[in-house]
């Protein structure tokens, strides 16, 4: 029997947050305690904002149902191992949909968890290797957390930061916030040393800790960090504008696609064109468009219709079984030369989008034409 109200009414809520409806004489005998306790406990929970609803008949059940407003959760060992485990594993990397609020959550929960459970989930995470579809680059959970609980609180943050270049150097910054471009995350913050606005990779972040000094958050000159960081990515590297027509659907193209290259813009029901631009490489570029899984038809800059070009010819040769390193090289001389993937010439040269799409849909031997 639990004689301790809040130990039992923390026990009860426990047993309500199940998807489940409890009848009062199972609930009285879990918590060794009456029916009438049970529905005093019940109106104790009332009170503070839990909404328990109430069923009649010989033996009236209770359940939690949704509410106007969230009240806090009470979560077994298991359970919350379990999310902070989920947490992580998408934390680490910056995998889209994600965000800061995802972050802030395992900040808070972390700083809850009982030694016991903290070593339990590192314990899992370091025995674990997730397989993940992002191309950015993995960071510690901690790393992340320690800046959301940074951000949330308004305290002042040191860290060590190694830049592109690979030059160390030590950063006193207030942190305004985290934001996730679905590849990579970004600290948005005022560098006290260089007293100005800075955008940080977290992947590049290293030793981060809170330093207990509050702050009032200065004005952001964009008023938004994800706005800041686009005009600070684009203003300081070197962009490209590109145009690809795809032998697919807008809705199936937008789907495997980078949010950040905006939507396609439909041409008929079977075809679309993408117009963006890029500040990555165009290698990059081409292997990412290939991976959309539909043929499709670079329109420019020249520089990627020539790398497209010769990621088909690599890759046609690849797929004949070339010989690399042997004698003769991968299909060296007349008679090994590789045809050119994007299929150039009188009979093989791609029909623009506009006139009948990049292609015939998706199909077996799907193809890549570049220009």
């Amino acid at each position: 029997m639990t004689t301790d109200t809040p130990a039992r009414l923390l026990q009860l809520l426990s047993l309500l947050q199940t998807p489940r409806e409890w009848p009062g004489g199972e609930l009285s005998e879990r918590l060794g305690v009456s029916r009438r306790t049970v529905r005093r406990d019940i109106d104790r929970l009332r009170e503070l904002g839990y909404p328990v609803q109430a069923t009649k008949g010989a033996d009236g059940g209770y359940r939690l149902v949704a509410g106007k407003a969230m009240p806090p959760l009470v979560l077994d060992d298991e359970e919350a191992v379990a999310i902070a485990v989920g947490l992580r594993a998408g934390a680490g990397h910056a995998v889209e949909g994600v965000d800061e609020a995802s972050v802030r959550a395992l900040a808070k929960l972390e700083q809850v968890l009982p030694s016991r459970l903290r070593h339990r989930v590192s314990t899992l995470q370091a025995a674990t290797t997730p397989l993940t579809s992002g191309d950015g680059a993995s960071i510690a959970p901690e790393t992340l957390t320690v800046i959301a609980a940074s951000v949330t609180g308004r305290e002042r943050l040191r860290f060590a930061y190694r830049s592109g270049d690979d030059t160390p150097s030590r950063r006193l910054a207030e942190p305004y916030r985290l934001v996730s471009t679905g590849r990579r995350w970004y600290l948005v913050a005022y560098d006290l040393d260089r007293d100005d606005w800075r955008t940080f990779r977290v992947d590049r972040i290293a030793e981060p800790f809170a330093t207990s000094v509050r702050f009032t958050p200065r004005e952001l000159p964009t008023g938004n960090a994800a706005e800041y960081l686009r005009q600070s990515m684009y203003g300081r590297q070197e962009t490209y504008d590109f145009e690809v027509a795809f032998a697919a659907p807008a809705a199936f193209v937008a789907a495997r696609l980078p949010k950040w290259f905006g939507a396609p813009e439909p041409i008929d029901e079977r075809n679309c064109l993408l117009r963006s631009s890029a500040g990555d490489s165009v290698e990059w570029l081409a292997v990412r468009l290939a991976m959309v899984d539909c043929e499709f038809a670079v329109r420019r800059p020249a520089e990627l219709v020539e790398c497209v070009r010769e990621l088909g010819g690599r890759l046609t040769r690849a797929a004949g079984g070339s010989r690399v390193g042997s004698e003769g090289g991968a299909g060296d001389g007349p008679e090994g030369g590789s045809r050119d993937a994007s299929g150039d010439g009188p009979e093989g040269g791609s029909r623009d989008a506009s006139e009948g799409g990049a292609g015939d849909g998706r199909r077996e031997g799907r193809g890549v034409r570049a220009g």
